[in-house]
């Protein structure tokens, strides 16, 4: 080996990484992030395949793994731990029970592939961040993880909704856009079939939230067109 190959042997290992954290890479996205040409792309996809990675491609799509193929555990370099540990941090601070109960299993998972010079590093980084949104922790909703799955799944829910005025109604709706507002509530967007076009909805006031059998076509309209009409009116006449 010499010492050109190197570089091309970890730009494959982070390829094949990309693979695993999309469902669908097209050539020019691969080229794009790593600074290559299309051409040596097609070359280090026959790389990989040479050396038996499932790698499929999708004629005039991209590039896709097999199903349930995985790389072992990764080494976090000491700065991707940090980053990390911040982020725990700041998802600690959310007000939604149900994404600190689930990340912080994701985060033990993790936390288990350290370095021991990078756990001592971390567990000192935990307790010396301090994010100042939310002082008490408080937890006022516990259906984040579900309206997640619920968005990506195209699946229609049944809510009971406590309007701001005390009213309370019950809705079905098709989830469609997750944010979070500057005053920390997590905002759920969908289309509300009671009212016939989208509405916003605070998850703190939804008090019961429950799949429904049958699923929803996806939406085509997109995230900016969205915030256009719903969120910003007045600026597009």
């Amino acid at each position: 080996m010499n010492e050109q190959d190197t570089p091309r042997l970890s730009r494959l290992a982070a390829i094949l990484t990309l693979l695993q954290t999309k469902r669908l890479l097209t050539a020019t996205e691969i080229a794009r992030r790593f600074q290559i040409s299309v051409r040596t792309v097609y070359r280090d996809i026959r790389a990989l395949e040479a050396a038996g990675v499932p790698v499929f491609t999708e004629e005039g799509k991209g590039y896709s793994l097999m199903e349930g193929y995985r790389l072992p555990p990764v080494a976090f370099t000491e700065h991707e731990a940090m980053a990390l540990i911040t982020a725990e941090q700041l998802v600690l601070k959310t007000k939604d029970s149900s994404l600190i109960r689930e990340f912080s299993e994701a985060i033990q998972k993790i936390k288990a592939v350290f370095s021991h010079k990078n756990k001592a590093a971390v567990d000192l980084l935990s307790k010396r961040v301090v994010i100042g949104k939310n002082y008490y922790s408080t937890r006022n909703s516990d259906i984040l993880i579900k309206t997640q799955v619920a968005l990506t799944q195209f699946r229609l829910m049944d809510i009971e909704y406590t309007a701001g005025d005390g009213n309370v109604t019950r809705r079905t709706i098709e989830p469609y856009l997750l944010y979070h507002s500057a005053g920390e509530d997590w905002l759920l967007a969908a289309f509300c079939r009671l009212k016939g076009d989208f509405r916003t909805f605070r998850l703190d006031r939804i008090n019961r939230a429950e799949f429904l059998d049958s699923g929803f076509e996806p939406h085509e309209l997109t995230v900016e067109q969205f915030v256009k009409k719903y969120v910003f009116p007045e600026n597009n006449p």
